[in-house]
């Protein structure tokens, strides 16, 4: 059976992202390899990915190449680095049911719609995990906080106890019962 994978952030060929985000690689093409092989090691080629934004730094000519070198069946949401990569990602956002769950998918959490009890969403690098905000749990599915590997939705649902939200509204519910 098909899996349901995200992430975020890999920055394909973009070599100063490893200093910005004090990524232990020692050179692109070695974060790279790492990317991909850590991607292919838990994506099989029939699962598929929802791609958080930011798959490849300026680098049109290599977007072809790593696309292919990836397992499963991408789709994109528009990250903010994604302009000049030859996507051509139009989704800016959308929400994604799984586990009867409604989770909202968007790059930025400056653009996280907060009626969605959980957000889903990258941009934020190594900032943090797991943040709520008003009555919103906003999982950071980059692969800076996730072993620069994809993470898929038992490894989410299993941050999301850790959460005020979700210890606030048992308590809620206990209270009212």
């Amino acid at each position: 059976m098909a899996k349901t994978w995200f992430t975020a952030d890999t920055h394909f060929g973009h070599s100063n992202i490893i200093k910005y985000c004090n990524r232990p690689f020692k050179t692109v093409e070695i974060m790279d390899a790492v990317l991909i092989r850590n991607w292919n090691a838990r994506i099989k080629p029939h699962d598929l990915v929802m791609f958080l934004g930011d798959f490849a730094y300026k680098d049109k000519a290599r977007v072809e190449d790593y696309l292919s070198k990836l397992h499963g069946h991408i789709t994109f949401i528009k990250g903010n680095h994604d302009n000049n990569n030859s996507l051509d990602t139009r989704i800016l956002d959308m929400t994604i049911n799984i586990a009867n769950r409604n989770f909202y998918c968007v790059h930025d959490p400056a653009n996280a719609s907060l009626k969605y009890k959980y957000v889903l969403v990258g941009h934020v690098h190594n900032k943090w995990k797991v943040q709520v905000r008003e009555r919103s749990t906003l999982i950071n599915v980059g692969v800076d906080v996730w072993n620069y590997s994809p993470v898929d939705i038992n490894e989410i649902l299993r941050v999301i106890p850790k959460s005020k939200v979700f210890n606030n509204t048992k308590r809620k519910e206990r209270k009212e019962g």
